[in-house]
């Protein structure tokens, strides 16, 4: 019985799939460069998959920061979205895509790549890029149309059928997927799109009710050190405030864009990625995915961290200050964070990328995942190559971080990882 029940599933697999093969052939792509050339019912109509939403992938995000000058103009990154129609010109899904001539604001880094391009001669710029631009988050790579019967992965199934028309049509030298969710990453890296790992730091919510149910879960000697940390702040001259829809204005907005301008000039020397445009008008744009936890001085903020969240998870972004104040950015960026994510029943906290110091405040290494895709084939296999032994490298990375992890139980550090 156990056979029959196991080949009916086969079958039924086989099935959908060749449905999915049939219905992808009436699909057509085309490539729009501006989001207002989408009509208000099209855009509309537009959704990303539940499980794995972020704020990000929205057509408002997007359409900011193309109209702030953050992208497009002379950014290096020119919007270049395939969009798909069925052939009752019904529009399926939109992938964000982007044509790069440089790569900054990716945080999955190739200058390796691009160089060997340089070295023999040939163009690695302009590459194609499906990402959410200076958001390296996991989440949907695909919005789609939620009045239709596909998925996500069938519409980057699709994208990866015809990467090398897609490629060949934009001048690129080749596609990169970033910052997609595992199960789909393993899916297109058998269709040839080449997976690369890398390594986060994430909080995950078991159900916490407060921040000392959280430190509970630790070793008694972290517990002792973070409450160490965080003690200057519980009676301290600077007030901690988490700043939400009702009470941000734009006056809180314009003291961040303030701090996070300052911070970029001294760690890379220019204002940021984001314009001034981008803050102007991101309250009107995103205030309910929006929260900024400042600290002040008299009334003035001093330095402050801005996240985005929804009912999924709490993403921090980006961190600014104008003085420098020991173990403040660890009580914006991280604690206030953690108490944001218990207080909402959020269930997972990434608070960027980098930064090994997270693990011993309970942040758990798990893998982020992209996948690549060189149109000449001498250098797909030279990356392909590369890829598979890098990955041996992150693996062992990665298992060497669980070991440090910070919980007094092995299956308290494993959870979710």
């Amino acid at each position: 019985m156990q056979v029959i029940f196991h080949a009916s599933l086969a079958y039924i697999a086989f099935l959908l799939k060749r449905c999915r093969n049939a219905m992808q052939k009436t699909w057509k792509w085309y490539v729009v460069d501006d989001l207002s050339m989408l009509s208000e019912d099209d855009a509309r109509g537009l959704t990303q998959d539940t499980e794995h939403s972020t704020p990000f992938l929205s057509i408002a995000f997007l359409t900011l920061l193309s109209t702030s000058g953050s992208v497009d103009g002379k950014s290096g990154w020119q919007s270049h979205h395939i969009a798909i129609r069925d052939d009752k010109n019904t529009l399926i899904a939109l992938v964000p895509c982007y044509l790069k001539t440089h790569s900054y604001g990716e945080y999955v880094f190739d200058h390796a790549w691009a160089n060997a391009y340089h070295q023999h001669s040939l163009s690695y710029y302009p590459k194609l890029v499906c990402a959410i631009p200076f958001t390296p988050v996991t989440g949907a790579r695909a919005l789609v149309n939620q009045n239709v019967e596909v998925q996500e992965f069938d519409v980057l199934s699709y994208v990866s059928q015809h990467k090398d028309d897609i490629i060949s049509a934009s001048n690129a030298s080749s596609l990169h997927i970033l910052f997609l969710n595992g199960q789909n990453s393993n899916a297109l890296h058998k269709l040839g799109l080449h997976q690369r790992l890398s390594v986060q730091f994430v909080w995950f919510n078991q159900d916490y009710k407060t921040f000392d149910d959280f430190l509970d879960k630790l070793t008694s000697r972290k517990r002792r050190s973070i409450r160490k940390e965080r003690a200057p702040f519980t009676s301290t001259a600077l007030q901690i405030r988490c700043l939400t829809q009702d009470t941000l204005n734009q006056h809180v907005i314009d003291d961040f864009y303030l701090c996070y301008q300052q911070t970029y000039f001294k760690r890379s020397g220019h204002a940021g990625y984001l314009t001034a445009n981008f803050f102007a008008n991101l309250l009107s744009t995103m205030a309910e995915h929006i929260c900024i936890i400042a600290a002040f001085r008299d009334e003035k903020m001093i330095a402050g961290s801005l996240f985005f969240y929804n009912d999924n998870a709490l993403f921090g972004r980006y961190w600014g200050a104008l003085e420098d104040v020991s173990g403040l950015h660890f009580e914006c960026c991280y604690y206030q964070g953690i108490e944001f994510a218990i207080s909402r029943g959020i269930a997972l906290f990434n608070p960027g990328t980098q930064g090994e110091h997270k693990i011993l405040r309970g942040f758990r290494p798990t893998f982020c995942y992209s996948n690549h895709y060189m149109y000449e084939s001498a250098f797909d296999d030279a990356v392909a190559d590369f890829l598979s032994r890098e990955q041996k490298g992150i693996e062992q990375y990665h298992q060497q971080a669980s070991q440090v992890l910070p919980y007094k139980h092995e299956d308290d550090a494993q959870t979710n990882l």
